[in-house]
């Protein structure tokens, strides 16, 4: 049997899936697995589909990247699906690892792709770096924070914390937050 792989890193690249669902279809899979989670995560459905596969049958994926992050998780995966008689297929290499040309590039490929990663991963963090040192704030912003004055304010009136909440369109432990906060300042 022909089973193919396809996988994204989050559910906002559907696109990406797509695209590898219609190369994997063309590629003639009898059945295809797909998966939208981070390589470095809980692969549920890649577990399920090693559980499945069995001696003779064909993996198929369209990108090394779609199936490992580093050379030693390729290589923990190839022996795994060797050891069940698994052939493994790349299409954008049109390589397989049945051969001993297709293990040494598999290898190299596989080396260049964790250095690119890793790459990618310095300069990721690097550009959080400068945007911290800019000022840049990361994660929601606090809606409720900006809203401590009229919060304070409404409390002064006596208006309760359940329709400060309402009114303001935060929470009522938001409330209770920055009535405390208010408080230990006074």
């Amino acid at each position: 049997m022909i089973v193919g792989y396809a996988r994204t890193s989050t559910t906002d690249q559907r696109f990406g899936l797509d695209a590898q669902i219609d190369q994997l279809t063309a590629a003639g899979c009898e059945k295809i697995v797909t998966e939208q989670a981070s390589s470095v995560g809980k692969r549920t459905e890649w577990a399920r589909l090693v559980e499945f596969v069995r001696d003779g049958d064909i993996l198929v994926v369209t990108k090394l990247d779609r199936l490992a992050r580093s050379v030693r998780d390729f290589w923990n995966i190839a022996d795994t699906l060797q050891r069940k008689g698994v052939v493994l297929r790349i299409m954008n290499m049109n390589l397989d690892t049945t051969t001993a040309t297709g293990k040494l590039m598999l290898s190299l490929l596989g080396s260049v792709a964790e250095f690119e990663r890793e790459i990618m991963l310095e300069r990721q963090r690097e550009g959080i770096q400068k945007a911290r040192h800019a000022g840049k704030q990361f994660g929601r912003k606090p809606t409720a924070r900006h809203k401590a004055t009229a919060t304070i304010a409404l409390a002064a009136q006596g208006v309760g914390a359940r329709e400060i909440a309402e009114r303001l369109a935060i929470s009522r432990a938001s409330v209770y937050r920055i009535i405390a906060a208010n408080r230990a300042d006074n």
